[in-house]
């Protein structure tokens, strides 16, 4: 890799041409780059100078994404030929190396050739794959005929803590050790060259002890230099916004949501930092209720109520189906009249895409069909699908939201690299219902867009008065 230095920052402190890369470790081999009380990836971090957040592992998904990211400033020497690279590149290549040691571990047996041969996955930015792909497929040709190594890139059916949108995909290398080792630098050298628009969505620059708490996982960040701006010093308060998320529940579900004493719903309350509520008032003992979920945040943060509803979706949402152990949910969110744009894009663009790359049946339900404990300027958003697809479809949806909260719909919107612990408990109705909404002329009050969605979700309304 030749000498370079990029530092093109953008208004939010984050290197906008800095290097990640998102290499994807199975979970029983997580210990050997985590180390008894983090022990190792604090001694990659302190060897390499780059910053590695180790994500927590989903129930039912055997890989965890590293996300790896530093300085594009190739100031390590890798290797014995005195070539230099940036840290993130080194940490990836030590990363890989702990993964991949000891061939009782690797990834399979080639009877033909008696030799052992492994793997290394990546998640890729979709601006970003075209590099390594070339034009009629002549780079990686060239790299699978210079490293003996199989290298696919698989767009579908990606792994669940994978980023659940067309924007990502799956790089796959599978070979003996040292093919894969040569392909993944190679790689990874072609990613250092082009790096993604949008790398900066995915990266947080906050090192705060709540931060790491919310992310679910582990956040290992070496002191900030003066490349990097610390970026939790100082920010205009005025800046943040208030997000919100409102879920229909069904009332046998609230005992769940609650927990016995309030434990379950103070666990999260504290767990994600987001302020959530449960109305029961106006509202008969079988009829739905309401679970407001709220937080003053920054765009560039980590979401406490994506966070919280994530964490709370299953106990929230009705199950489809009959004694199926694969049964779908149903999810149900309430959603300001002028937000909705935002999901639907032109000629319905957005839901499609939502729809496509979730696998999920999303519905946007307005007028007279919304549940009649919406208000007059709330429709309803519809989500049906297994537990994977509505995990995903309801985090597409939120952060939608959100980035029209902060008038940044018009960009690009990732799905965060990190997912909360979703218990797979199954506390969820089976009871379908809903009244639909009487006599209200819907779409008549027009909402300012400048206004917070947490503002308008949070205004004085008779049907919050009760909460837990």
């Amino acid at each position: 890799m030749a000498a370079n230095t990029r530092n093109i920052y953008d208004n939010n402190g984050v290197g906008s041409e800095d290097t990640v890369y998102r290499y994807l470790c199975p979970v029983r081999k997580a210990g050997s780059i985590i180390g008894k009380g983090g022990e190792i990836a604090k001694q990659i971090r302190s060897e390499t100078k780059a910053n590695m957040r180790i994500n927590e592992a989903l129930p039912g998904c055997d890989e965890r994404v590293v996300t790896i990211y530093s300085t594009s400033e190739e100031t390590n020497c890798i290797g014995d030929d005195e070539e230099f690279a940036c840290p993130a590149f080194d940490a990836l290549l030590k990363v890989h190396n702990m993964v991949v040691a000891g061939e009782g571990d690797s990834y399979g047996y080639d009877e033909y050739s008696e030799k052992y041969t492994v793997a290394a996955r990546m998640l890729v930015a979709s601006d970003q794959i075209g590099c390594l792909i070339g034009k009629g497929g002549q780079v990686i040709q060239k790299l699978r005929e210079e490293t003996n190594a199989q290298i696919r890139v698989i767009n579908d059916n990606l792994p669940l803590c994978a980023l659940a949108l067309s924007n990502d995909e799956l790089l796959q290398i599978i070979g003996e050790p040292l093919a894969v080792r040569e392909a993944l630098y190679q790689v990874a050298s072609l990613l250092y060259d082009n790096p993604s628009r949008f790398q900066h969505y995915f990266l947080s620059s906050s090192s705060s002890s709540l931060h790491q708490q919310q992310s679910g996982g582990m956040l290992m960040n070496p002191p900030l230099t003066s490349s990097h701006k610390n970026y939790s010093a100082s920010r205009d308060v005025a800046e943040a916004r208030e997000f919100s998320i409102c879920f229909i529940c069904p009332a046998e579900n609230v005992g769940g949501v609650i927990g016995k004493g309030g434990s379950f719903i103070n666990q999260i309350r504290q767990e994600s930092g987001a302020v959530i509520k449960v109305n029961t008032s106006e509202t008969d003992e079988d009829d739905d209720c309401i679970i407001f979920i709220s937080s003053k945040e920054f765009f560039e943060d980590q979401s406490p109520t994506v966070d919280a509803a994530l964490r709370l979706q299953m106990r929230c949402s009705e199950k489809v189906g009959k004694d199926s152990t694969d049964s779908a949910i149903s999810t149900r969110v309430l959603v300001p009249s002028s937000r909705v744009g935002c999901l639907i894009g032109k000629g319905g663009a957005i839901i499609s895409e939502m729809r496509g790359v979730t696998k999920a049946n999303i519905r946007i339900v307005q007028g007279e069909d919304v549940p009649q404990i919406a208000r007059e300027d709330e429709e309803m958003v519809q989500i049906t699908g297994s537990l994977d697809a509505a995990i995903k479809a309801l985090t597409q949806v939120m952060l939608r939201l959100r980035a029209s909260v902060f008038d940044m719909d018009r960009g690009l919107v990732l799905l965060p690299t990190f997912f909360p612990y979703i218990s797979q408990a199954t506390e969820t109705s089976s009871k379908p219902k809903q009244r639909k909404r009487e006599n209200h002329s819907h779409g008549s009050m027009e909402i300012g867009r400048n206004e917070d969605y947490g503002n308008q979700m949070n205004s004085n309304s008779h049907r919050r008065n009760h909460v837990y």
